[in-house]
């Protein structure tokens, strides 16, 4: 059976998705988490669940290049006749150059490790996963998909800082990111939202990582990520966006370094940050903490701020899609954030959105509401076929 096999190598984890090379679903996907400390694979095929624990070697936890090479095994063997033909890999950042899914050769690798101090916490990773997969299949042809590639049709206004214009030339700019994720939404938008699939449309990707989306004709326009994943909407452990004097502030009167504003920015923020019970939504939605809901209520509030920025780039408003984690399956934070926006003509149908229907909002609403479980392998997949087939 011919097949593709779609990576996104984190720092200790490996997403990885087996999808046919004729194009469909896939036929098994799952993640190694704890990679380096317990590694332990979690996996479905259809109605069947996978849960085992990667053996050590050498005496220590396999570091991703042998959990690549065991994951390869372990595929063989719950695969039948399995024959891989290409394999596809979530990058986080393209830079300027790459608006398009690329064949990934010696000179591509080096432009791609340029990039990394642009995303130093995902790009290093994504790169590692390209490289263990050339050492284990050396003939095996490599794609690489961007997160930052779908918001290349933004114009200069929408990419631009008010910065010294050397700085805009050096890549200093806004790059945007989850483009896989509304990609796969835009293919998604006519079959749900019919004639407003080519109105204005704000997508929300709520999940650990938060972001919005305004497409028009369903090509992004304007996002709330920037420079880095951290800017734009509050998120589980990022603060998003943030006054730059805070940062100057904590470094002359805190004594903090670059490494301490790192933790502080990505890891020690957001829900976890203001809540200081979790960064999981659903366990702060079930706490009696006050500082639990406040986090909930901060972060619908940031959310309809940035919605209302989107529709300024937008001209207006015709319709909002929900997804990812938070967004396929919070139904008080959908309420929250439609009550929120009741100033539009907004109205959600509540039963419908406890369901978590496809199409939640009430009959008399001035703007549709759809909710869309994303999938961002699914497009890797899509791309690594086509590249494939024009190359």
């Amino acid at each position: 059976m011919k097949a593709l096999l779609v990576l996104n190598a984190g720092s200790s984890s490996l997403k990885f998705g087996v999808f046919p090379a004729e194009g469909g679903t896939a036929l098994l996907s799952g993640q190694i988490d704890a990679i380096g400390i317990a590694p332990r694979l979690r996996a479905h095929k259809g109605d069947e669940r996978f849960d085992e624990a990667l053996p050590e070697v050498a005496g220590h936890a396999c570091a991703h290049e042998e959990a690549l090479a065991w994951l390869l095994d372990w595929l063989d063997d719950h695969l039948a006749a399995l024959e891989l033909v290409a394999a596809g890999h979530r990058v986080v950042h393209g830079g300027t150059r790459f608006a398009q899914p690329v064949r990934i050769d010696d000179a591509v690798l080096v432009e791609l490790e340029a990039l990394v101090p642009l995303a130093p916490l995902h790009q290093p990773h994504n790169l590692r996963g390209i490289r263990a997969l050339a050492a284990q299949l050396p003939e095996l042809p490599q794609v690489a998909c961007f997160d930052t590639a779908f918001h290349h049709t933004q114009d200069a206004r929408a990419a631009a800082f008010a910065l010294p214009r050397a700085l805009s030339n050096e890549g200093v700019r806004r790059y945007g990111f989850h483009g896989l994720s509304y990609d796969y939404i835009a293919t998604q938008l006519p079959t749900v939202l019919g004639e407003r699939a080519e109105g204005r449309v704000v997508v929300a990707h709520l999940g650990a990582g938060s972001s919005l989306c305004g497409m028009l004709e369903r090509r992004g326009v304007a996002t709330t990520m920037g420079f880095t994943a951290l800017d734009g909407l509050m998120m589980a452990t990022r603060s998003g966006s943030l006054d730059p004097g805070v940062l100057l502030y904590l470094m002359d009167h805190k004594g903090m370094d670059a490494a301490q504003l790192n933790r502080l920015l990505y890891h020690q923020s957001g829900l976890l940050g203001v809540s200081g019970v979790s960064a999981d939504m659903r366990v702060l939605l079930t706490s009696d903490a006050p500082t639990a809901a406040e986090a909930v209520e901060l972060y619908c509030y940031r959310a309809v701020r940035e919605i209302g920025s989107m529709m300024a780039a937008l001209g207006g408003l015709d319709a909002i899609v929900f997804t990812a984690g938070i967004g396929e399956h919070s139904m008080p934070v959908r309420a929250r954030i439609g009550e929120l926006l009741g100033w539009t003509g907004l109205r959600l149908d509540a039963a419908r959105n406890a369901e978590h229907a496809t199409r939640i909002e009430a009959t008399d609403s001035a703007i549709a509401v759809a909710v869309v479980p994303t999938d961002e392998e699914g497009m890797i997949a899509r791309y690594t076929r086509e590249l494939l087939q024009t190359s």
